[in-house]
């Protein structure tokens, strides 16, 4: 019987699909003066009319540490892609919803360029499966009393 070598563990393959692609993001986004995580901010304001500060942030949280998505509001804001309408509000400015929609065409493109070969139902398994993991890790950090909370 032929051995196969062992498999990775799940926490090398989500390490390296993520350095994977926020490599490809941030390159595929510098000429609009982003980066990934520029791009997730810029896609919690663009869902969310009313969005906050607090909530940008809360949905970003699992991006590491706080300090970087309240510099990239920050960046977005001074870039001109978004505006504060009122104190802790965040909404997208014209000329950032016209540069949004224009990277959203190569973000599309880039997504079904990762996803090819993956039917639709294994994506879903594979999120799915995903997020259970992410939850009982976090559950058993929380009941473990591990410093830190949810990044």
């Amino acid at each position: 019987m032929e051995q196969r070598p062992p498999m990775k563990p799940v926490g090398y393959w989500l390490n390296r699909a993520d350095a994977a692609l926020t490599r490809y993001v941030d390159g595929m986004l510098a000429g609009d003066g982003l980066t990934r995580l520029g791009w997730q901010v810029l896609n919690v304001i663009e869902d969310d009319p009313a969005a906050t500060d607090t909530a940008v942030l809360t949905v970003l949280a699992a991006n590491g540490e706080a300090a970087a998505p309240a510099a990239t509001v920050e960046s977005l804001v001074t870039g001109g892609w978004a505006a504060r309408p009122a104190p802790g509000r965040l909404a997208l400015t014209d000329e950032g919803r016209a540069r949004f929609a224009r990277a959203a065409v190569r973000a599309g493109a880039f997504r079904e360029r990762v996803t090819a070969g993956v039917p639709d139902e294994e994506y879903r398994i594979a999120v799915t499966v995903l997020e259970r993991i992410a939850r009982n890790a976090e559950a058993a950090a929380d009941a473990a009393g591990y410093a830190g909370g949810r990044r």
